[in-house]
């Protein structure tokens, strides 16, 4: 936890997709301080025409390589956020040549009662997480 929803256009070669993956999973365990083991990731893929992405009249010219991200998490500060929004678009940028202006994330919080990972059961209520 969190649960991350990738949202890609359709086209990326396993590799390419694996190291985005597996990237993005590393940022997530060093900026939310999770366990390693702590891995929730589906990714959409997507025809290019149906994915509409513009820029928010920021100026960005979107590419094919485009990542929407959803993040599905418990609350967590402001600090911790920022630092996974900068430290994703640098490894992306660095790692997989993702375009900063070609990753949007959006995180979605919810509480300990909203989880539950397996035999009917909140672990984060029951104390087993």
């Amino acid at each position: 936890m969190p649960l991350l929803r990738f949202d890609l256009i359709e086209g990326r070669d396993k590799s390419s997709l694996k190291k985005l993956l597996d990237v993005t999973h590393n940022v997530v365990v060093e900026a939310f301080d999770v366990p390693q083991q702590d891995r929730y990731q589906i990714v959409h893929e997507h025809p290019e025409d149906h994915m509409i992405i513009e820029d928010t009249g920021l100026g960005f010219k979107r590419t094919k390589n485009l990542v929407v991200l959803s993040v599905t998490s418990k609350s967590r500060p402001e600090e911790k956020k920022q630092k996974f929004y900068n430290l994703l678009a640098e490894r992306l940028e660095s790692e997989c040549d993702i375009a900063s202006t070609d990753l949007i994330v959006s995180i979605v919080e919810n509480d300990n009662a909203d989880w539950s990972f397996g035999l009917g059961e909140a672990q984060f209520l029951t104390g087993k997480l």
